[in-house]
């Protein structure tokens, strides 16, 4: 009786995050991939049959990434050449890697030393696989067959650019891993068939009780359950940190984001009567903390960083009028704020409406201090959206404003804090939308869906018939972040230029600007705040 350990290491959700470092304030951290390739070094080490798969999203997330993709484009990134260095056997595409086009994409895939694995992501023209190869199969010489079977999240067209997505069909997950690990067994005598698919779980893998709204975006618990044959189920998107559980009997895993974790599952084979059986399959998060760096990993990046670092330090203007510094996200998001009612403000300006919505991204964005470099957008402004100007009804604005009422709830003091769905299974901030142009209350002690208890425009009550133009990032124009009112309404306007680029060359152009704050809106706990 033979016997064979293969263990399969997963990354996922890096986002071009290299260094160790904070690019916010310039601390140290103990994350990045610089560490992962330490890690992985270390796994090589102990011998074995070990595979490398990357599943997703690395392309794009900080500020290296803009920064070589917007502004030092002449090469490929550092983040493939980093990958090349580390010698992945395989990576599958998450969404983000369409976010800089489609020629860009196209030439960090032909930079790979690795193949690109995307079974459900296919040309409209020819009904292909976009990448070339839907899957891989890794033979050893004892006759062992692993097949590692690539799947992308079919949710990008409700985030991503036409332009950027145009001649790609993004098709159903399970209904193509239904038909591809069927055949991986059939075929190919897959003794082993592993999908890495770029999607989370939209249920709890514990209980099977769904854990968001099921949009499609997230379809982990449903190939556990739809598709026979798979034994390891790798996935990210929702950047969470799970391992050692199974669901239907798969093995499955989520390593975190931008290199916190290193995922492994470790495979027993026994060969049995000549046919080679899975005995026993393990998943465990390896930490980055404590770890040192690959110094081949910072070689690579330096000049890449170097650039960065001369580019993200340029002042670009300065701030006179209310403080504009973010000390409390939290607050900022109850009561109107300085940077917020800016961000509006630059929006309606630039598309000539006078309604405009937008969020905080996250709990980390500081917002401006009296001098604003670039670093500052990039920090404040992480995701490479544009502007779109949409001809909604009042009901459609309204009914945005309850659906972000509902990232609210009281606690058992009365107080507000951050509704669990908005924090599980991973952090939505960017999905809370602060609006300027109008004039509203929303009251959290209210049940959800009637949270509004006071919306204006100039003045007036909002006609819930009556039509207003809007401008919003064309994420949240395409129903993304569960908006459906805004999906498929008349678009006015678009304006197809970075939100980074539009800040920069605003503030650029002002050299000077004021901070004001008219108070146009605000969250309250209870209807006795109501004046």
């Amino acid at each position: 009786m033979s016997e064979m350990k293969i263990v399969i290491l997963e990354t996922s959700d890096n986002h071009g995050y290299i260094r160790p470092y904070s690019y916010e304030d310039g601390r140290s951290v103990d994350h990045g991939l610089s560490i992962i390739s330490t890690l992985i070094a270390e796994q090589r080490k102990m011998g074995g049959e070990i595979l490398l798969i990357d599943n997703g999203d690395f392309l794009q997330g900080s500020p290296l990434t803009y920064h070589q993709a917007k502004v030092d484009c002449s090469h490929p990134s550092v983040v493939i050449q980093c990958m090349n260095a580390i010698r992945y056997d395989a990576v599958v595409p998450g969404n983000h890697e369409f976010n800089f086009g489609r020629n860009y994409l196209e030439q960090e895939v032909a930079a790979s030393n690795f193949p690109w694995l995307s079974a459900n992501v296919i040309s409209e023209t020819t009904g292909e696989p976009l990448f070339g190869a839907p899957y891989r199969v890794w033979e050893w010489d004892n006759g062992v067959r692993l097949a590692v079977l690539g799947l992308t999240t079919s949710y990008v067209p409700n985030w991503e650019q036409e332009d950027h997505i145009r001649g790609i069909k993004f098709i159903d997950p399970v209904v193509t891993a239904k038909r591809w690990v069927a055949y991986l067994r059939d075929q190919e005598r897959a003794d082993i068939v592993v999908v890495s698919y770029h999607g989370g779980f939209e249920r709890d893998v514990l209980t099977g009780e769904a854990s968001e709204t099921l949009t499609g975006e997230n379809q982990g618990y449903a190939l556990c359950l739809e598709v026979p044959g798979i034994d390891v189920l790798l996935t990210g998107h929702q950047h969470r940190s799970l391992a050692g559980e199974t669901v239907n009997g798969v093995c499955v895993i989520q390593p975190g984001s931008e290199g916190c974790y290193l995922g492994k599952v470790t495979v027993q084979m026994k060969q049995i009567n000549n046919q080679w059986l899975v005995v026993d399959k393990q998943s465990e998060l390896l930490s980055s903390k404590n770890t040192k760096s690959d110094q081949l990993i910072l070689e690579l990046a330096e000049p890449a960083e170097k650039a960065l670092e001369v580019w993200l330090d340029q002042s670009i203007g300065s701030v006179v009028g209310e403080d504009m510094r973010i000390s409390n996200p939290l607050q900022t998001r109850l009561t109107d704020h300085p940077f917020m009612e800016w961000i509006n403000g630059v929006q309606m300006e630039l598309s000539g409406v006078t309604i405009s919505c937008a969020a905080l991204f996250d709990n980390h964005s500081p917002g401006f201090g009296p001098n604003i470099t670039m670093r500052d957008i990039m920090i404040n402004y992480k995701y490479p959206n544009t502007l779109t100007v949409m001809r909604v009804s009042g009901q459609d604005i309204k009914d945005a404003l309850e659906r972000s009422a509902q990232y609210f709830q009281l606690n058992d003091m009365g107080e507000i804090e951050v509704s669990g769905d908005f924090l599980t299974p991973k952090p939505q901030h960017f999905n809370y939308d602060m609006w300027e142009g109008i004039e509203y209350i929303m009251d959290v002690s209210r049940v959800r869906g009637d949270r509004i208890v006071r919306l204006e425009y100039e003045g007036n009550p909002i006609s819930l018939c009556r039509e207003y133009d809007v401008v919003m990032n064309n994420y949240r124009a395409s129903g993304g972040g569960e908006y459906p009112m805004f999906k498929g309404k008349k678009i006015i306007k678009e304006i197809q230029v970075d939100m980074v680029e539009l800040l920069a060359d605003y503030i650029r152009g002002k050299g000077v600007i004021t901070s004001t704050l008219n108070n146009n809106w605000r969250v309250i706990a209870s209807a006795n705040e109501i004046e």
